[in-house]
């Protein structure tokens, strides 16, 4: 799916958003730079994976958020969390680095990927995510993205996702 798909979709479940266009934008401090102002929480998303490659999660915190992998590793109950490869990351969200977001949980039809939200990105009245392109973004309100994981009947937990001590 891609984005007219998307945006589509959104359209049919009534599930409201506001969009910006904006150049790609790979990294936080591009999209800090480059997305035109929007409201909602600023979220950053990593797809990891636990040592033997068996289960994968899309973890989305904060874009501020530095994740200590180790102690969330920890809360999930798998060993050594690292970072997915592209090619895991297209096989199972159908997104490429830099668009990794939680909307493309629509890809995931076998429900193998884990979702984890971050408790503060919860609370906030509004996610922004990208539309599974970086070169739009979109603001939706949270009971918006409730329905869009219930509609798809994505399993996701809400944890307060330990942050990595930042070196004095």
């Amino acid at each position: 799916m891609r984005l007219k798909a998307i945006l589509d979709w959104l359209d049919r479940h009534d599930i409201d958003y506001r969009r910006v266009d904006h150049p790609a934008v790979y990294t936080c401090e591009e999209a800090d730079r480059l997305v035109p102002p929007l409201t909602g929480a600023h979220t950053k998303n990593l797809f990891v994976r636990d040592r033997r490659g068996r289960r994968h999660f899309l973890v989305v915190v904060g874009w501020e958020h530095q994740v200590d992998l180790k102690e969330l590793g920890r809360i999930l109950g798998v060993s050594k969390l690292g970072m997915a490869s592209p090619e895991r990351l297209w096989e199972r969200l159908g997104v490429d680095p830099g668009a990794v977001t939680l909307l493309a949980v629509i890809n995931d039809e076998e429900k193998v990927v884990e979702v984890v939200i971050d408790a503060q990105v919860w609370a906030a009245q509004d996610l922004q995510c990208h539309p599974l392109v970086n070169t739009s973004t979109l603001s939706i309100p949270r009971r918006g993205v409730e329905k869009l994981l219930q509609l798809l009947k994505q399993p996701y937990r809400i944890v307060d996702v330990p942050r990595r001590a930042l070196a004095p």
